[in-house]
């Protein structure tokens, strides 16, 4: 009688299997002829496993999900013809042209300012700021594209030292910010958009206030505004809305058969780094020898936010927008896609009570790139275990109440958020990590449905090209086709990057552009 046993394991790229059910074994004394290479793989001898590879929690085939999120990124990322390219271009002029006649209006922001471009709109977390008080836009509703836009009101940037900021009053992660750090006449200038402290010995201290700055933000940019109207150019965009939300100035431009949203928000600008980030400099990092640490700690922002027991008129936010610019160059396209396919399905899920914003998940994102080797991260077809990772480094983070700022990790993001949101928001991500190939499905067909009306749009508008603002459309003949050509090229060749632009109010016809590490 033949005697059986179980076969050993074997083992393929970390999964377990049985070679084959059960081995029949000859009797003692018997020998039996090996099978040829041909009759063994008939047999089903071979190492690699019959079934695909599945998630383990959900049963989704991996394969599967890696295509639908290909194919998210298809329709999030669009091509842009010369056409949509030139609209972009008429939209920032106009911009600019307007931010130079805000400088104009009183002379309070600085005379050669530096913006700070971003791809996407406050909404979609290119910022650390409260997404509570801003009013709901839907992509292909209401806008076709979004921008944020970092205008700085006061500039500090003749230091090499590390900025020490007055954070005796706010929480971690948050200033106030005093003038005394200027000149008299910056003083002077602005004392009107500050909160007034007086001291025991009589001094008074003038407190930078961002709720008054954005009051006055806007005020300007509506008298502007209202100026440029009166006067209506050949090709000037067409200004569909102009909101205050919250701190924040967002403008939504017709051009041609375009719609954009820019969230335009006013900034402090510092150069260095401050101090208490820089315990973060001393620690290994993703991005070592990628990029120099010269280029991640060239300058940080305050931003109009405050923390959750924080006093608006007084506080900002620390933001390290310029460095994750950098940072982003060291990500691979597959952990941005997966990224960005999150991002849509968590905006969705997520959006009530207004908890968790995607800032919250790009940086779990950064995290995570410091803790997995980056060759793992390198892997093109793992932007599925990347989504699903992403999913339960979120989860984690809900259910423990916990989510470290990338660069100051003594800030926790979510202390203050009740037991209840977050145990609210844990459930909801529990059923996207058990069915993921469903809520992509769902976030495709957002997205496919936001594009058909952007196109629905564009059949009903108008399919000539438009001039720029300064263009008289007397000659058809460039520079705005090689201009358009041009960005539409950058555009291609930089998806999804962000853009920094130098520019002089008293010349708004040469803006410097900066795309990451090149310069226009």
């Amino acid at each position: 009688m033949p005697s059986l046993r179980t076969p050993p394991l074997k083992s393929d790229g970390g999964r377990l299997f049985p070679q084959r059910a059960w081995q029949v074994l000859p009797p003692k004394g018997v020998e039996m002829a090996a099978p040829t290479a041909s009759k063994a793989a008939s047999l089903g001898c071979n190492n690699k496993p019959a079934f695909p590879e599945l998630d383990f929690r959900s049963g989704a085939r991996v394969e599967e999900l890696n295509k639908l999120i290909q194919e998210f990124t298809k329709h999030d990322q669009r091509e842009y013809d010369d056409q949509r390219a030139l609209e972009i271009h008429t939209a920032k002029d106009f911009i600019f042209s307007m931010l130079g006649m805000v400088q104009k209006l009183d002379q309070k922001l600085p005379v050669a300012n530096e913006y700070l471009l971003l791809s996407g709109g406050v909404r979609e977390g290119v910022v650390d700021l409260d997404l509570d008080e801003l009013n709901v836009y839907a992509r292909g509703t209401d806008y076709d594209m979004d921008f944020t836009l970092l205008v700085p009101a006061l500039k500090l940037h003749d230091r090499n030292q590390p900025v020490t900021l007055d954070m005796r009053h706010s929480a971690l992660c948050h200033s106030w910010l005093s003038l005394r750090l200027f000149d008299e006449g910056t003083i002077s200038k602005w004392k009107d958009c500050c909160t007034i402290v007086d001291h025991i010995n009589g001094a008074t201290n003038y407190f930078f206030s961002p709720t008054k700055v954005a009051d006055w933000f806007y005020d300007s940019i509506s008298i502007v505004l209202s100026e440029i109207q009166k006067k209506p150019q050949r090709g000037m965009p067409k200004v569909e809305k102009v909101e205050k939300n919250g701190t924040i100035i967002s403008i939504i431009l017709g051009v041609g058969s375009s719609r954009m949203l820019y969230d335009i928000v006013p900034v402090v600008s510092f150069k260095g780094w401050p101090a208490v980030a820089q315990s973060w400099l001393m620690e290994n990092h993703f991005w070592d020898g990628k990029i120099t640490e010269e280029e991640v700690i060239s300058g940080f922002y305050l931003v109009p936010a405050c923390s959750y027991k924080g006093k608006k008129d007084n506080e900002w936010r620390l933001s390290f927008a310029r460095s994750e610019v950098q940072l982003k160059k060291c990500i691979s396209s597959s952990l941005m896609q997966a990224y960005q396919a999150c991002k849509a399905i968590i905006i969705k899920l997520l959006s009530r009570p207004k908890a968790i914003s995607p800032y919250h998940l790009r940086s779990m994102m950064l995290w995570a790139c410091d803790r997995l080797p980056a060759n793992y991260l390198a892997q093109e077809d793992y932007a599925a275990h990347f989504l699903l990772g992403l999913i339960d480094d979120l989860q984690h983070c809900l259910v423990n109440k916990m989510c470290p700022n990338y660069f100051i990790p003594q800030c926790n993001m979510l202390e203050h958020l009740s037991e209840e949101t977050v145990m609210l928001h844990a459930r909801k991500l529990s059923s996207v990590r058990s069915d993921p190939a469903e809520h992509l499905r769902t976030a495709i067909e957002h997205v496919k449905a936001a594009n058909r009306l952007t196109l629905e749009l564009q059949r009903r508008g108008s399919t000539t090209s438009i001039p720029s603002p300064q263009s008289d459309g007397g000659d058809p003949n460039q520079p705005d086709d090689r201009l358009a050509k041009k960005l539409q090229q950058l555009v291609t060749e930089n998806p999804g990057k962000s853009i920094s632009v130098f520019i002089n109010p008293d010349d708004v016809t040469r803006p410097h552009f900066r795309i990451d590490d090149k310069f226009f």
